[in-house]
């Protein structure tokens, strides 16, 4: 039953095709990565505003 379960996990690896596989861990890294651009001007501007705010 562990032979049948291994080969049956090793067909199924071996049919996935490589680039559909980058393909999708590049597509959840590009919005991974529009994410922290967004949060990190978000923050920025937040602190600038803080700043000249406090300064009037």
């Amino acid at each position: 039953m562990k032979k049948l379960s291994l080969l049956v996990l090793s067909g199924f690896i071996l049919s996935l095709s490589s680039c559909a596989v980058i393909g999708g861990i590049f597509k959840a890294g590009v919005g991974v990565g529009i994410f922290l651009v967004v949060l990190v001007v978000a923050i920025i501007i937040f602190v600038i505003a803080k700043v000249s705010g406090s300064g009037r």
